[in-house]
């Protein structure tokens, strides 16, 4: 069914195009089959030069697609979607991968009946490895969403939530790997401040990231009984760990998921500066 999908995309900058890079790498759906709109040859040369078609004409991204991806910017999206209401035919699933926008208020703009979902998605799709939020509009039939969550989970992994729960995805995973960073990061700078080069503390840090989400989706265990199995009593770890329990390291990430995720809340009332992707 993939194979004969057709998509296009309005906007093609970093997240646009992350997702159409890592759909292209993915080999479920032609290159050819993608469509990406955008005003920046810049940002569209790269895509073409995957064999992604590229326009600047925004019927480029609509006529005789099975879905159209809208990721522009929050405060210029209304006059776009209601130019979409006008050409976009029964059927088609408009996907808006817009910050803190509801269905509901992507609905209103439209004018017609049509099935949206709205997605919350990572740059980590570009290389097949994105954690995707999905939920769906009043106009969406549950086939619908699975199609795009089939489309998700090719560039990483996709699960649906009540809209509701969205800014709480934006406060988790959407701005999740900035904080992944900054761990990495930190953890890098404790290996060199150990004596380790930083190439080689970079390269243990991030693969001790990568090595430990793994475990966890691969063994279903909670984390607490995967941690306890590596601390040992009077070890190393479990004074490592004394250690970040007394600088608040849980709290401060709590802290960060809680306040991501309020700040969602805040753009979605008042269409703010963030930009697609940028969350």
């Amino acid at each position: 069914m993939e194979k004969n999908l057709y998509i296009g995309f309005i906007g093609a900058g970093n997240m646009g195009g992350g997702l159409i890079s890592g759909l292209v790498r993915s080999q479920r759906i032609p290159a050819q089959h993608l469509t990406a709109v955008d005003l920046s040859p810049a940002v569209l040369e790269p895509l073409n030069a995957l064999g992604v078609q590229t326009s600047d004409q925004l019927k480029s991204a609509i006529t005789d697609k099975d879905l159209v991806v809208i990721a522009l910017k929050p405060q210029i999206a209304a006059p776009i979607l209601k130019q979409l209401g006008d050409h976009l035919a029964d059927g088609q699933i408009l996907v808006s991968i817009m910050a803190g926008i509801s269905t509901e208020r992507i609905e209103s703009h439209l004018g017609k009946p049509v099935p949206v979902v709205r997605v919350m998605p990572q740059m980590a799709a570009a290389i097949g490895d994105g954690a995707s939020g999905v939920c769906g509009g009043k106009h969406v039939s549950d086939q619908q969403l699975q199609t795009v969550c089939q489309i998700l989970d090719y560039v990483g992994s996709a699960v649906v939530v009540p809209e509701q729960q969205m800014d709480a995805v934006t406060g988790l995973s959407g701005s999740g790997p900035a904080y992944v960073y900054t761990i990495i990061e930190a953890l890098t700078d404790g290996g060199v401040r150990m004596g380790l080069g930083r190439d080689v503390a970079l390269k243990l840090a991030a693969q001790t990231l990568i090595g430990s989400a793994r475990m966890v989706l691969a063994s279903n265990d909670h984390p607490a009984v995967l941690r306890d199995r590596i601390t040992s009593p009077g070890g190393t770890t479990i004074a490592a760990l004394h250690k970040l329990e007394e600088k608040g390291l849980r709290d401060a990430l709590i802290s960060a998921v809680q306040a991501a995720t309020q700040r969602s809340v805040e753009l979605g009332k008042t269409d703010g500066p963030s930009q697609t992707g940028d969350t």
